[in-house]
């Protein structure tokens, strides 16, 4: 299982996500252009020292991540507001990547039209989002408990 970033563009949420992955043993995706270079200090922040214990890699764009990860055989799932399906209720697998948007604007028509699957985190009606940091570690905690993978 892995975690995708969708060019991020707060530094540090996408430091806090790297350090998730790290303390869960879950490898990180980063799609690229991100709004901030790695030397950045918020990002080393909330990363702290855990970049040595983290598998990564950085993807160009869109279409060079997707092309490799079909290449790899693994199953595309977004985690999004502008779903119906419950992520409590969805059957992960060891070969998911599970995508999460930019801050600021989620993603694309064309990475919702490429995903095996969507899914939401209900929340409270009248509220937008939660902070993209918080439901990764909400789906990928999910996740590894149903994979037993801690």
């Amino acid at each position: 299982m892995r975690i995708a970033l969708f060019e991020p563009d707060i530094p540090q949420n996408t430091g806090n996500i790297l350090r998730l992955g790290a303390c869960l043993g879950v490898a990180i995706d980063i799609i690229e252009p991100t709004s901030f270079i790695f030397d950045d200090k918020r990002f080393k922040r909330a990363l702290m020292d855990y970049l040595d214990h983290v598998v990564y890699k950085k993807h160009d764009d869109w279409n060079t991540f997707y092309k490799w990860s079909k290449k790899n055989n693994f199953r595309l799932v977004l985690l999004t507001t502008k779903s119906k399906k419950n992520y409590s209720t969805f059957k992960f697998s060891n070969s998911d990547i599970i995508i999460l948007g930019k801050e600021s604007a989620g993603v694309p028509v064309f990475v919702h039209d490429s995903v095996d699957n969507s899914l939401t985190i209900p929340m409270k009606k009248g509220l937008r989002s939660l902070n993209v940091s918080s439901a990764a570690a909400i789906a990928v905690s999910e996740a590894c408990r149903q994979l037993y993978l801690f």
